[in-house]
């Protein structure tokens, strides 16, 4: 095991983190710095990482750039720049020319709380990603099941980007269902263009009843689904750090995603756990 493809830092005396609201979010209300995660990531074998956005803030992706740049450990950024914006392809090119600027590997934007299941589409937004392609950048997409047809489309749309989802599309494991989740990832899969992390699944869980047939129970058909849909060459590992530790640790989560895959050859789980990321983003 050597990547991580997905973990988030914050602190919150810099900014706050307004969408940890709520009781069941406490836990995770403080901060989580790059010098938490070394010892964490260093125990299981990880020895490289990609940093992710967490809100919709411009200052952000400049902050994990010059994070990566005094960084043994993070190895690529995907950050946050406003899609919708007539300069998109400009702003991206003054983020490549910061500190670290060859760290941002990518773009994400927080699709899952847009109240249109089709935003993806929008004129503006399709111009912003075709920014993102020309930059020579991924599209990590954030999304929630009911917006994966959009993700279909705009793949379709833009063959020349590839997009990344995140934490499976946020299958609904705790309620058991299958589908339409699962038609529609086979459809995003179709096309080859687009990449899964295995990530984020932990979280998706009912937290009262996961850990009983962990981590092979309820997190199997969803995890068979995506290796089935992308194979292992479409798909890395993640940790989702520390948003993970909601319900299991950045260990836990590692070993986790290593029972889940234990049917793979020694190629296939090196593509899981190291190759996939190294080629997509480029690290």
């Amino acid at each position: 095991m050597t990547v991580d493809a997905h973990h988030h830092v914050w602190d919150l005396s810099v900014r706050d983190q307004d969408w940890i609201s709520g009781p069941e979010l406490q836990p995770i209300r403080r901060n989580f710095t790059l010098a938490d995660l070394v010892p964490e990531a260093s125990a299981v074998g990880v020895d490289r990482t990609v940093l992710v956005q967490t809100i919709t803030v411009a200052e952000e992706t400049p902050e994990f750039l010059a994070l990566a740049d005094d960084s043994d450990l993070v190895a690529g950024v995907v950050g946050w720049t406003d899609l919708t914006r007539p300069d998109a392809a400009d702003e991206l090119a003054r983020l490549k020319g910061l500190a670290g600027g060859r760290f941002l590997k990518g773009i994400r934007h927080q699709v899952q709380g847009e109240p249109d299941p089709e935003w993806l589409l929008r004129p503006d937004v399709r111009a912003g990603l075709a920014a993102v392609a020309a930059a020579g950048l991924v599209y990590d997409l954030v999304v929630l099941p009911h917006q994966l047809p959009a993700c279909v489309k705009a793949a379709a749309a833009l063959p020349g980007l590839t997009f990344v989802l995140d934490h499976l599309g946020k299958p609904p494991i705790a309620s058991g269902e299958l589908e339409p989740w699962a038609s529609d990832i086979r459809a995003l899969a179709a096309l080859p263009n687009t990449v899964c992390k295995l990530s984020g699944m932990v979280t998706e869980t009912d937290p009262g009843t996961w850990r009983s047939g962990w981590p092979a129970g309820e997190l199997r058909p969803y995890a068979d689904t995506v290796l089935d849909a992308f194979g292992p060459g479409r798909l890395m590992f993640g940790t989702d750090w520390p948003v993970c530790t909601l319900a299991a640790t950045y260990a836990e989560v590692a070993h986790g995603t290593g029972v889940l895959v234990r049917g793979l050859s020694p190629d296939e789980k090196q593509d899981v756990f190291e190759g996939t990321a190294t080629r997509v983003y480029g690290l």
